[in-house]
């Protein structure tokens, strides 16, 4: 909607923006004096929020160039894990649920599977996901044509390592971003984080319209890998994890790409045992609780639909989930529990089968190939979920334009 000022034509969000604050600076709260109220009414939703114009314009992937196929686990499956026979042949069954037929890692297989300190594996940690955060943030800016001086805060995502200063520090020093860029880091979401990220971004331009926000996702979970844990959760594991980096850019209007239009955070109470790690001397261990595919049931129904309803919408309109594969049974119960038809998530099967779960950046691989494969048209609706530890879930509304 545009309005003049001055003799020339403006956006009317841009004027309420401006109006908003320069009251805030004069120590004006709401309630609004009347004219301002007018110009919150004309560019709001019904619930009174200012419409969002965070638009993901550029998304772009990376893995390490070492892989492991669905042969390779079951070659080494026995030999790694001191396991007896009837276990092995009980998780060759399993190998065959997960749905996953290649991996990436950092380092060859025979390299991973080797026992190393928690200092050393940090040490690889540090370098590896840095050096493959800047691959895909170098990449993203150049696809975007944007300087990384003219991105205006930084989101940074990882949780399969530990450092301090964060990673987005790091890449502020290699690549020239600004000294006075924001900075984000999300190390302790897991899974969620990319999803969660996302909707940072989209507040950040809420209250920054004019704005550049770099999200970059870096998972390396080979690098936890635990030989002499034989729980069920670290044997899972190590057949569904694989390692991969995303960026994305987000931008205020005017701008190409899905437009984020709401999202929504949702923890599950007194589910803290269900998934995370657990820090020891000999590195990350897997804490996966065979309930996590079942926590939603029951629950995700109403949630996502009160978080359409909010927005005038229901679920029939939506045309594309983009679901997090936490694993196989999680992404069939979502399904379920939604009505979904496998068409509509394929998509999501896709990159689980290809790269199995990469943790918080495997909901922008998703967004990823949703883009590029044109699956939409311009004004369709779709919802991105992303869900991890705490039990949370992170829920995206993004409109195709």
């Amino acid at each position: 909607m545009l309005c003049l000022q001055l003799g020339r034509s403006v956006r009317v969000d841009t004027v309420r923006n401006r109006t908003q604050a320069a009251l805030h600076r004069r120590g004006v709260r709401q309630p609004y004096p009347p004219i301002l109220k007018q110009v919150v009414r004309m560019t709001s939703g019904s619930n009174g929020a200012a419409p969002w114009n965070a638009h993901i314009t550029d998304v772009v992937t990376a893995v390490p160039p070492n892989t492991i196929t669905l042969d390779d686990v079951r070659y080494y499956l026995g030999r790694v894990f001191d396991i007896p026979d009837r276990r092995v042949e009980a998780m060759m069954t399993i190998i065959e649920n997960v749905q996953v037929r290649r991996r990436h890692a950092i380092f060859p297989i025979d390299y991973t599977i080797q026992p190393r300190p928690l200092s050393k594996t940090n040490e690889e940690y540090i370098e590896h996901s840095v050096a493959l955060g800047q691959k895909v943030a170098e990449e993203c800016l150049a696809r975007a044509g944007v300087r990384p001086e003219e991105v205006d805060a930084l989101i940074s995502v990882s949780c399969t390592g530990y450092m301090i200063p964060s990673m987005d520090a790091h890449l502020l020093n290699r690549m020239g971003f600004r000294p006075d860029v924001r900075r984000m880091p999300f190390t302790e979401l897991g899974c969620v984080a990319g999803a969660v990220a996302l909707s940072r971004a989209a507040d950040y331009l809420n209250a920054y319209p004019d704005a550049k926000v770099l999200v970059i996702s870096v998972e390396l979970p080979s690098l936890t890998f635990q030989r002499k844990d034989i729980s069920q959760a670290n044997l899972i594991s190590a057949l569904l994890f694989g390692d991969g980096a995303a960026a994305a850019l987000v931008k205020g209007a005017p701008g190409k790409g899905p437009r984020i239009v709401a999202t929504q955070s949702h923890t599950v109470p007194n589910t803290l045992e269900a998934l995370g790690f657990d820090l020891r001397d000999t590195g990350f261990h897997i804490v996966l609780s065979k309930d996590v595919p079942d926590l939603l049931k029951g629950k995700i129904r109403d949630l996502v639909d009160g978080f359409l309803k909010a927005q005038g919408l229901e679920r029939e309109q939506i045309k594309g989930w983009l679901l997090h594969p936490g694993g196989a049974r999680l992404l069939e119960n979502v399904e379920e529990e939604l009505g979904i038809p496998r068409s509509k998530t394929q998509i999501s099967w896709d990159v689980l089968g290809s790269y199995g779960n990469l943790s918080s950046a495997t909901v922008l691989f998703i967004l990823k190939d949703w883009m590029e494969k044109n699956s939409l048209a311009p004004g369709d609706y779709a919802i991105a979920a992303g869900f991890g530890p705490g039990f949370s879930m992170e829920l995206l509304l993004l409109q195709w334009t």
